[in-house]
């Protein structure tokens, strides 16, 4: 926890200039702490002419600096926002902490970001860490299981916008991709190109809601387009990085229902996609060939792997942008109901997908 700048330094004579404090100051002036933070607090209109020459010429003997959380506490405004991911290796929750430092930055706040590492349990900590640091607002992409961690952000009274991943009974603005939209794109653009068997590969869906939003998508567009000839078929499967191998035999048992159909697989996330690449390689498969793929977020090796993963491409930079916009119109006092801003996703066809 930061604090004040005079409980800091060392106010000791003949403490070097860096580690000078307001006593200091005063000390040499010969005023009163009081009368050095009127004129740090540019209440200059107070003093006389003599005595602001005094404290200014003290403080460039001394090279004070007053300590910015100190003066932003005392202002009642830190200007910082509390960002949290829920794991900080996935591309996504990268590209989101761009979009929305740029947004703050350019509004003049900064950014504090906790990592929970996709452990739930870290939720309050998380919470209650930023806190002690007088965050304005936060910006949540958490996990949202635990029920005292969401009481916890509640309580503060501070505006929170949620990205990506609903919490049940939080009322805040929500920003996030237009998961039903985007599964439709990569299902239809699998089936467009004569993949008969679709198997959407998902990490576990329990508690996330835009796994399972994506997962409820895929059934719903297989419930929609099997049709009496059964034709187009499908199945969803969730994979784990402890579970490799299940991965391995999901992938053949799909092969094996597809038959003279061609296999299609749908990823729900760059994490996913990966977990199917290495699969791949185990198996001696190759993408495009013994299945047809297309996976959620657009990443810098997407087009040098095989012949070039198609994929759907998260507005990211904006989903981080407009949520920090949400938040900031908040803490300017706007007084509006939760609201939601879904973003379309772009399909971004390559190799992997095509007809051979």
């Amino acid at each position: 926890m930061p604090r004040r700048s005079d409980e800091m330094h060392d106010s000791t004579p003949g403490a070097t200039a860096s580690r000078s404090t307001i006593a200091d100051v005063a000390r040499v002036a010969g005023v009163s702490k009081a009368t050095v933070s009127r004129f740090l607090n540019r209440r200059d209109e107070l003093l006389t002419r003599d005595i602001a020459a005094r404290v200014e010429a003290a403080i460039a003997e001394l090279g004070y600096s007053p300590s910015p959380m100190a003066q932003a506490l005392k202002r009642g405004r830190t200007r910082l926002i509390g960002l949290v991911v829920a794991d900080v290796t996935n591309p996504f929750s990268v590209a989101v902490l761009r979009g929305a430092e740029q947004a703050c930055q350019e509004a003049g706040y900064l950014v504090m970001l906790f990592n929970l590492g996709n452990q739930a349990a870290r939720e309050l900590e998380a919470i209650e860490a930023l806190s002690s640091y007088q965050v304005e607002g936060f910006i949540l992409n958490t996990l949202g299981s635990d029920p005292a961690a969401l009481a916890a952000a509640t309580r503060l009274g501070k505006p929170v916008v949620l990205v990506d991943r609903r919490h049940a009974g939080m009322q805040s603005d929500f920003v996030s991709l237009d998961n039903a939209g985007a599964v439709q794109l990569a299902a239809g653009h699998l089936a467009d190109q004569g993949h008969g068997e679709l198997l959407f590969i998902s990490e576990p869906t329990a508690g996330v809601s835009s796994r399972q939003e994506r997962a409820h998508a895929f059934q719903a567009f297989l419930a929609a387009h099997a049709g009496s000839d059964g034709q187009l078929q499908g199945s969803l499967f969730e994979c784990d990085e402890q579970h490799s191998q299940a991965l391995d035999m999901a992938l053949l048992a799909a092969r094996q229902r597809a038959g003279a159909r061609r296999l299609g697989v749908l990823a729900s996330n760059a994490v996913v996609t990966l977990r199917v690449a290495a699969a791949l390689a185990r198996l001696g498969w190759h993408f495009g060939e013994e299945l047809g793929f297309v996976g959620f977020d657009e990443t810098e090796w997407a087009p040098h792997v095989g012949p070039g993963l198609s994929a759907i491409a998260q507005p990211t930079g904006d989903l981080g942008r407009i949520a920090a916009r949400c938040l900031l119109e908040r803490l300017q006092g706007h007084q509006l109901p939760p609201r939601q801003t879904l973003l379309p996703g772009r399909l971004i066809v390559r190799g992997s997908s095509r007809k051979v």
